[in-house]
């Protein structure tokens, strides 16, 4: 059974950067990994993806050039670096696979950007 523990969240000026990190209890070499979030009063929202060798990587419009994922299979870590953040970036970040397995879900970790 995989679990998953993000961290990395805070809060931070607007146009300033946070790395999150999420670090998985069992393997997760053989799936693509994504970073999800979920704002107050909003549904969860795909962020960016990244396959298996790392070698593609994808992200919503939202956040392309801003964002860059990245991960460390023999650590089994996948990394979300943050630049230039807005305020709209305000939200609870989470890690899954992708396509996501409801059971790997975790706490997630907060990030909160002021203007």
């Amino acid at each position: 059974q995989v679990q998953l523990v993000e961290s990395g969240g805070g809060l931070v000026q607007a146009g300033g950067s946070l790395r999150l990190s999420c670090r998985a209890s069992g393997r997760t070499s053989s799936y693509a990994m994504a970073w999800f979030r979920q704002a107050p009063g909003k549904e969860r929202e795909f962020v960016a993806r990244i396959n298996r060798s790392a070698w593609i990587t994808s992200y919503a419009d939202s956040v392309k050039g801003r964002f860059t994922i990245s991960r460390d299979s023999a650590k089994n870590t996948v990394y979300l670096q943050m630049n230039s953040l807005k305020p709209e970036d305000t939200a609870v970040y989470y890690c899954n696979a992708d396509p996501p397995f409801s059971e790997w879900w975790g706490q997630g970790t907060q990030v909160t950007v002021s203007s």
